[in-house]
């Protein structure tokens, strides 16, 4: 979450901003972070007199994965990410792993 208010407040310097009024973020299921705990995170950081009044904004981006064998798309039901078309074990994750800043609303 700092590296985002960081990256977040350097963009609203560059535009000459005196507000950050909303940040978006886009969060996929398998990144390693925990939307709740983000969410809770940027609470704490409200607080702080700066983040006061910005709203935080989340997307959140399903894993999907497309099948080695036969290109199939599809989203995992379980950890072994197992082909619902063909069987095929090896699959490329496609979507899931994000953790982005989206976008920056200043004032």
């Amino acid at each position: 979450m700092d590296e985002a208010c960081r990256l977040a407040q350097a963009a609203a310097a560059r535009d000459g901003a005196t507000r950050i009024t909303r940040i978006w973020l886009r969060l996929g299921d398998c990144c390693g972070v925990d939307a709740d705990a983000l969410r809770l995170a940027f609470a704490v950081m409200q607080e702080q007199q700066c983040w006061h009044q910005t709203q935080l904004e989340l997307e959140l981006v399903p894993t999907r994965c497309r099948c080695s064998r036969c290109q199939c798309e599809y989203r995992p039901v379980d950890l072994i990410a197992v082909c619902p078309q063909c069987g095929g074990l090896q699959a490329e994750r496609v979507s899931g792993q994000e953790l982005e800043l989206v976008g920056v609303e200043v004032a």
